[in-house]
């Protein structure tokens, strides 16, 4: 390749990816009251720099290959940072293997671009094999932390074996986003720890996770589910007793498994909470994502939880390399209330849904919960509809009053002229 046709090349590459970083997005039509997607995901591969991805220089690329290829970006925590929305999302290489960077927005639905460069996450003792999903959170003691997925081979397996993995919770904090220190990985008695958040206000002095505690809980009868744990330190956290708040349940959203999204948003009535749910189905495991609200004074204890999903995959966004899923690890609350949940659609993409803490805590507060049996689902629906029949009705006698009024008012002016 000539140089001429080299930077033409370059440019095409820059030019699209240009168009592709400040294309607008809108608020999809068909929304629910609850909250409205939009039309196109904030991030995906093609987001990535072209620095991250081809080799610009021609004497080491003569055909401007692309080198080191980006197949996914999805499951970002988010925060909103000196008036900037920022993700850190979970970029997945065409290696397969995940990393974190760090994308920015003015307005938190489009226009998202990454820093110029990745986060060099520091290693802990054991190299991590791979690192995924963080959560950021900020917490009262001034620190921003961010909580991840560090995945290591299981050394018990076989040599054959080559899928079976530990993994644990890896715990990093920063200042700025751009200089990480990397704690010791969080102790628990659970031999895996996925899906951990940290809760943003001490409890009893202590830091305060939210835990998904595994084979231990399940084999000892306890079915597992979302956690809770104190531990005294934060640079070397050890949980010495965990409790379920959430119970995985048999035939709900839920009942293969269960996890919390993001950290908790601190509402008057409550600690709001987003996690996903699990369900087998013919196809192969589906996620969802649900809300419930628990106490402030006990942030442990479950108040309120609407029957069913908040969000399920819906069109495209059930296609791609897990298909069926949506999964959520971080949402940022403003000022005025408004609420932007980033959600991820079958580990390929990153969405942005809009709502604000008023609906979602009318939704969590009003809506019944899951009664766990059909006959009680359709007595829920028995009472929902005849309170609705009356109220059509209601509505049909105040159409036609204001219909009379206003034939009455024709009449009368019709007789004045």
């Amino acid at each position: 390749m000539k140089q001429a046709a080299f930077r033409k090349g370059v440019l095409a590459l820059l030019k699209e990816q240009k168009r592709l970083l400040t294309r607008r997005n809108r608020k999809s039509p068909d929304g629910n009251g609850i909250f409205e997607r939009y039309k196109f995901p904030v991030l995906t591969a093609a987001h990535a720099p072209i620095s991250w991805r081809y080799d610009l220089n021609q004497e080491t690329n003569p055909f401007l290959m692309e080198r080191t290829g980006v197949n996914a970006v999805f499951n970002a925590g988010a925060i909103l940072h000196k008036g900037k929305f920022l993700v850190v999302a979970r970029v997945e290489g065409a290696d397969r293997k995940s990393f974190f960077a760090v994308a920015e927005s003015r307005n938190g639905t489009e226009n998202f671009r990454f820093w110029d460069y990745p986060i060099l996450m520091p290693e802990a003792g054991d190299p991590d094999t791979n690192v995924y999903d963080m959560r950021l959170v900020k917490h009262e003691d001034g620190w921003i932390y961010g909580l991840f997925c560090t995945e290591c081979k299981d050394p018990k397996t076989p040599e054959w074996d080559t899928s079976s993995a530990i993994a644990q919770c890896g715990i990093a904090r920063t200042k700025d986003l751009k200089t990480w220190i990397r704690l010791a990985d969080l102790k628990s008695k659970s031999p895996q720890q996925r899906n951990v958040v940290l809760h943003p206000e001490f409890v009893d002095g202590k830091y305060a996770f939210y835990t998904r505690p595994q084979d231990d809980f399940i084999k000892a009868g306890k079915g597992g589910g979302i956690g809770w744990g104190l531990a005294a330190s934060i640079e070397r956290a050890v949980i010495d007793k965990e409790i379920i708040l959430d119970n995985r349940e048999y035939h709900t959203i839920q009942e293969v498994k269960n996890g919390l999204g993001p950290a908790p948003i601190k509402t008057p009535q409550g600690w709001l909470h987003l996690a996903h749910g699990v369900r087998n189905t013919a196809a192969g495991l589906r996620y969802v994502l649900y809300l419930f609200l628990c106490e402030l004074k006990r942030p442990w204890v479950v108040t309120h939880k609407p029957a069913g999903y908040l969000i399920a995959p819906q069109g495209d966004e059930r296609v791609g390399d897990v298909g069926n899923v949506v999964f959520s690890n971080g949402w940022i609350e403003r000022k005025h209330g408004g609420v932007f949940i980033y959600y991820a659609s079958s580990d390929t993409r990153l969405h942005v849904a809009t709502s604000s803490v008023r609906r979602l805590l009318d939704y969590v507060l009003h809506t019944p919960a899951d009664p766990l049996r059909s006959h009680a689902c359709v007595e829920q629906r028995f009472a929902l509809i005849h309170a609705n029949l009356a109220a059509l009705e209601a509505l049909k006698l105040s159409e036609g009053k204001r219909r009379s009024a206003s034939k009455s008012g024709q009449s009368t002016k019709s007789k004045e002229k």
